[in-house]
């Protein structure tokens, strides 16, 4: 929940700073055709923020796994 909290102030930040500056200016660029330096990396850091998201709840999803003595075993069989 943190983490989606700060993504969410950080996309909101930069929209509302894109609309301020480009409010009254005529919205022509000379790298609005050909920017695939900035899609790339807009495409690059959110799967990589994901993977760092990601990491720490893998390995606690592995640790919670592994049962080392359990009490008791459950076998369920089920026909279609």
């Amino acid at each position: 929940m943190f983490y989606m909290i700060v993504v969410l102030a950080l996309v909101t930040y930069i929209l509302f700073s894109i609309i301020r500056i480009f409010n009254n200016k005529p919205f022509s660029h000379k790298y609005l055709l050909h920017g695939t330096t900035i899609e790339v990396i807009w495409t690059i850091l959110p799967a990589v923020l994901l993977v760092f998201i990601a990491f720490p709840s893998f390995i606690l999803l592995y640790l919670a796994d592994e049962v080392i003595n359990p009490s008791m075993t459950i076998k369920a069989i089920g026909y279609q």
